[in-house]
């Protein structure tokens, strides 16, 4: 089972992020509403994916806050989550995001695009099973 850690400043849409991906089967193991508690929480979670809102990232240095954000958990996927299609999807995936989805997807699309991370997640932990062996 997937492990994942929703980063949201909105109570109802981290609650809609919930439902989707106890939907999917996955497990949400941690939240937070601010960026401080993200990186204070993540560490410790050792989740497999971390959905983060792009509008949670400090907005003087999200490339900086994404680079603390890989440190502190370097083996979980990373997807950011953002609200209007512009230039920010380039600079989400150029600061180092994994995967980009659009909030403004249907919740159809939005599931679309966490099962593939979530079997991109699987594969990962499969591999890295295998080469302990």
């Amino acid at each position: 089972m997937t492990r994942v850690f929703v980063a949201d400043a909105r109570p109802k849409e981290r609650s809609a992020l919930r439902l989707l991906l106890l939907d999917l089967e996955m497990e949400v193991i941690g939240e937070a509403a601010d960026w401080f508690t993200t990186l204070v929480e993540v560490p410790i979670s050792r989740a497999d994916m971390l959905l983060v809102d792009w509008d949670l990232l400090p907005i003087n240095a999200p490339n900086v806050a994404l680079d603390g954000l890989r440190k502190a958990c370097p083996s979980a996927l990373v997807v950011v989550l953002i609200s209007h299609l512009d230039a920010r999807k380039q600079a989400a995936l150029s600061i180092g995001a994994d995967i980009f989805i659009s909030k403004g997807e249907s919740p159809e699309r939005v599931a679309e695009h966490l099962r593939i991370a979530a079997a991109s997640v699987s594969t990962a932990i499969s591999v890295a099973d295998s080469e302990d062996l």
